[in-house]
């Protein structure tokens, strides 16, 4: 009967051989073929940086040599699947027999007879039958028949090397370097035989459960006399197995966001590696001051940051972290994300003034209460602390973030030319222009990081835009950028955002804002402290930081300075640390002068004009030869044209409103005309109809008006 068996597979064998057509690829091209599933983001010198997953069908490691794959895993495999595998020529006609032997006399019996150097012809695709038909002995056939044909054009060093490095282990893991790297997170050079024998397990039963692995890794070191290490199996299999979803042993992992940039740009198509423009140095500096300064800010309840670093001239990105390493949403690129911009867009509206020649650097502006009627009702914004200066000029308003003297500039501008200044910048102002309102000025559009460094840059660069480059441009590359801001008006706003002195009376002199050597930077804040940035650039570099909380929750009375500044000041001392920043040389079209200030608390100084703008002594306007004064009283509260209804559910005796008002020293009010009461602050009674407020010194001198609509209850019956 054995011999029978023989013969009839024998025959088979012969008369296939008539009739296949199969190409058979060598060893080369099967390498090419079966590339890594994840394909390799390198720096700009070739240090590699970030894997990024780019097949999703299988999960494939690099391929590797057998002089690379661990001698105990060959063992364990020959032993597992081809004991004769050095003895036979691309099948084992004794296990075949055997196998026919046994399911003849007994059928429930199913013994495996294909060699490896069948299974890696079905692992080819040299099979022509469809895989339901290939556990058929006509499959098998096919199997033996493609086996005798690679054993005559392969060694049986490269069969065994191909079939490691295509064989199918677990779940999505093919090829023994993902199993090794994944489950046991190491190198295959690096198995033991424990390791090997459950690798070697999970190729016949790569679904079974734990404890079938377990028994048939048991008994196959008992088989290749390893009994004693049957004991570690259940640890070493339980900690694989939970190591399923982990990322590949030794694979870089420090520019997770910028590898997904590049794949959304499509640069990583077709390709197992790409140069990006980061530098590596920089990109570790990068995350290490975003895990440091979040490790002091946890009790602020702060939990993610962002940075990017951008080459003035060539507009490479050097520098990109998306996420902290401990970040609550590691997968959100925040460099990317759209958050509110604060009072990051202040510089380019004092640009666009300055440019248009409606301001210059040492113009005055009125930092008193302002109200603002608009379409959705009154807008009134606030200083940042509550407070008012009275009147600022132009560089201490955009150094100390002053947000009422920015509306004032955002009245001359107008809206609707600001908006689309920003946009020609490339900020992401996808909204129609009447969405935003004055509040633009402040920073109530939704911007992201790298859009928002990318326009400072271009404020760097004499106020010419132009987009960022992801990979390395060539050294010599022009600089091709569109003009959207007044160059000279760009190079005053620097030296404003450059100025120590200036910014001192919001932020001090000694801030993280400041560098021992030039260079321009602003913050910003947003509503409820959701977000704050810390954006500026040297003579080379622009660096941009965001921190705040991924889920949008508030922080902890952190700021930009407190926040962003600190990581932004920590990466323009790594990019200077051995070359220090020199101030940009004044444009042919900006002249200097030393001016003098009367009727207002700034010093004398050296200022910068554009030509024909400049002045020597700056005083307040007169009207009728009577001097504006700076500190005239004003009504804090209520704002003028508010709109206020009495409470139902508040007995109408107890409803008073309250009367505020700063500067002066003796205030007095008058409500309709009439005298009511003295002090800074006073409550009235509430009375339904239309009021007027005034407010008057000492001499009877009506200071400020305002006027409110009081609406009387609904008469509930």
């Amino acid at each position: 009967m054995k011999k029978r068996v023989l013969w009839m597979v024998g025959v088979s064998a012969v008369l296939l051989s008539t009739s296949s057509t199969a190409r058979y690829p060598d060893l080369q091209e099967l390498r090419e073929q079966n590339p890594a599933s994840e394909l390799v983001v390198q720096d700009r010198a070739g240090v590699p940086l970030q894997a990024l997953r780019v097949n999703f069908q299988q999960r494939r490691g690099d391929w590797l040599p057998l002089s690379q794959i661990s001698p105990a895993l060959q063992r364990a495999v020959l032993a597992s699947e081809d004991q004769r595998f050095f003895e036979h020529g691309g099948v084992d006609w004794l296990a075949v027999a055997n196998a026919a032997w046994d399911q003849l006399w007994d059928q429930r019996v199913h013994r495996g007879a294909s060699t490896l150097s069948m299974q890696l012809a079905d692992l080819m695709g040299l099979s022509e039958r469809p895989s339901v038909q290939r556990r058929s002995w006509q499959g098998k056939l096919d199997q033996a028949y493609a086996a005798y044909q690679l054993e005559s054009l392969f060694t049986k060093a490269e069969i065994l090397e191909a079939y490691l490095n295509l064989a199918p282990f677990r779940g999505e893991l093919v090829g023994i370097d993902a199993v090794a790297r994944v489950l046991f997170q190491k190198q295959a050079s690096a198995l033991n035989s424990s390791e090997a024998a459950l690798a070697s397990v999970m190729l016949r039963a790569p679904n079974a459960s734990a404890s079938v692995l377990q028994q048939r890794a048991c008994a196959l070191l008992l088989s290749m006399g390893r009994a004693e290490q049957c004991g570690s199996l259940g640890y070493v299999l339980a900690a694989a197995l939970s190591r399923m979803q982990a990322p590949m042993w030794d694979q870089p992992q420090s520019a997770r966001h910028y590898a997904r940039l590049l794949q959304n740009q499509g640069l990583t198509t077709d390709v197992s590696q790409i140069r990006s423009s980061l530098d590596a140095s920089l990109q570790a500096q990068a995350n290490r001051a975003v895990d440091s300064t979040l490790q002091t800010l946890n009790v602020a309840r702060v939990s993610d940051a962002a940075v990017v670093v951008l080459d003035n001239h060539s507009g490479e990105v050097l520098a990109y972290v998306g996420a902290s390493a401990g970040s609550s949403a590691l997968e959100v690129d925040h460099a990317r994300a759209r958050r509110q911009a604060g009072s990051t867009l202040k510089p380019f509206l004092y640009a666009q003034a300055i440019g248009e020649k409606r301001l210059t650097a040492a113009s005055l502006l009125d930092d008193s209460p302002l109200n603002l009627a608009t379409a959705s009702g009154l807008y009134v914004p606030q200083n940042y602390d509550q407070q008012f200066s009275g009147w600022v000029s132009v560089r201490t308003a955009l150094a100390s973030s002053l947000n009422i003297p920015t509306v004032r500039t955002l009245e001359m501008v107008q809206v609707e030319s600001f908006a689309n200044r920003l946009r020609a910048l490339g900020l992401p102002l996808d909204k129609a222009t009447e969405h935003y309102g004055f509040s633009l000025a402040l920073g109530s559009a939704d911007v992201d990081l790298l859009s928002l460094t990318n326009a400072y840059r271009a404020l760097a660069n004499g106020g010419c835009y132009s987009p960022v480059r992801f990979v390395p441009s060539e050294a010599a590359a022009p600089l091709n950028c569109e003009p959207v801001l007044a160059a000279d008006a760009s190079w005053v706003v620097a030296d404003i955002l450059a100025d120590r002195q200036a910014r001192s009376y919001t932020f001090g002199l000694d801030s993280a804002l400041s560098l021992p050597f030039w260079a321009a930077v602003k913050t910003g804040t947003s509503k409820d402290m959701r977000d704050n940035w810390a954006i500026g650039f040297s003579d080379r570099y622009t660096v941009g930081v965001w921190v705040g909380n991924s889920d949008g929750s508030p922080m902890r009375n952190v700021s930009g300075v407190t926040g962003a500044a600190p990581i932004w000041h920590s990466m323009m001392r790594a990019l200077h640390d051995n070359n220090l920043s020199i101030p940009p040389e004044m444009p042919a079209g900006v002249v200097a002068r030393v001016i003098h200030f009367e009727g207002v608390p700034e010093a004398d100084r050296t200022e910068y004009f554009l030509a024909g703008t400049e002045q020597e002594t700056i005083r307040l306007a007169t009207t009728n030869t009577t001097v504006v004064q700076q500190g005239r009283a004003r009504i804090v509260s209520p704002a003028s044209g508010s709109i206020l209804a009495f409470d139902p559910d508040i007995p109408r005796q107890h409803q008073l409103l309250p009367l505020r008002a700063r500067g002066g020293s003796q205030l007095y009010w008058r409500v309709n005309g009439r005298d009511f009461d003295r002090g800074s602050e006073v409550w009235w009674p509430v009375q339904p109809g239309r009021v007027t407020v005034e407010l008057l010194d000492s001499e009877g001198v009506v200071q400020d008006t305002v006027t409110l609509q009081i609406r009387a209850p609904i008469n509930q019956n």
